[in-house]
């Protein structure tokens, strides 16, 4: 009996993703050999760990399709379910957790402040794990993003720099808090007022570019707006990704059905 149009296409669709899974996995291993900072070596595990199971999922539907192998097609749509399932607990969990928070406008500055307070407790308390965090400042440190803050405000006057449009891991971790009232000197480089700071991240600033504020609240509620931006970008691309999934476990279950009567029919049975 000629192949349905169902299983041509799970097939084909299967094919497509068993070829993306090839530089994933490979990605993954070169990092694994080849990564030299603490965030590549962070990445190895999970970009293996997606490629394999890309390639074995794609292969499962690509055979079970192409070949009528029924309860192999049958395992892969369990699993398209249970991942349609856990796609859309991870998409409404997303935007629950990044639906509180926003940075503070400040009269007279183009850039905004933050505060750890304004947003949810569960990404506070993942961020501000310490073991965490540490890894989260060596990223930062890898990514040169306060010496490029650094080079490229350089030769700003004060007057200028207040009216830059800074990212908000700039104006967290890179420049001291507004409530400071320190003196300007450069991007990377005030002078500190004598006297009892109500902010305790005055106290942490330093103009080491080795430390500067990496270690203040500010910082982390900078790092947490721009995941909480990250996630919500991610979230809505979870959305077509979804829908994308739905699709092809509709098509794959027309694909099982007709495994199921092709099965049925060479075993002399009427469909």
């Amino acid at each position: 009996m000629a192949f349905r149009l169902s299983n041509n296409l799970v097939g084909i669709l299967n094919f497509i993703t068993f070829l993306l899974s090839i530089p994933i996995l490979g990605a993954g291993i070169w990092l694994r050999r080849h990564g030299l900072t603490e965030c590549e070596r962070f990445l190895d595990t999970p970009v293996i760990v997606i490629g394999v199971f890309l390639m074995v999922v794609s292969l499962a539907g690509l055979i079970g399709a192409c070949c009528r192998v029924t309860w192999l097609l049958w395992l892969y749509l369990v699993v398209m379910f249970l991942l349609i399932v856990l796609g859309i607990g991870l998409t409404v969990f997303a935007f629950v957790v990044t639906n509180k928070g926003a940075g503070q406008v400040l009269s007279g500055k183009g850039y905004k402040e933050y505060r750890l307070g304004d947003y949810s407790n569960w990404l506070q308390k993942r961020v501000t794990d310490e073991k965490n965090w540490n890894k989260i400042k060596s990223c930062l440190a890898d990514s040169k993003v306060c010496t490029n803050f650094r080079e490229k405000y350089l030769d700003d006057t004060v007057t200028e720099f207040y009216e830059a449009h800074l990212s908000s891991v700039q104006s967290g971790c890179c420049k001291p808090s507004n409530d400071c009232q320190f003196t300007y000197v450069g991007p990377t480089n005030w002078t500190k007022q004598n006297g009892v700071f109500t902010n305790t991240d005055c106290s942490l600033w330093d103009n080491n570019l080795d430390t500067l504020c990496f270690s203040c609240k500010a910082c982390k509620a900078g790092f947490i707006d721009n995941l909480r931006s990250s996630w919500k970008q991610v979230a809505i691309v979870n959305i077509v990704f979804l829908i994308f999934l739905i699709v092809v476990y509709s098509v794959g279950c027309c694909a099982f059905r007709n495994n199921r009567r092709d099965n049925a029919y060479h075993q002399g049975w009427k469909p």
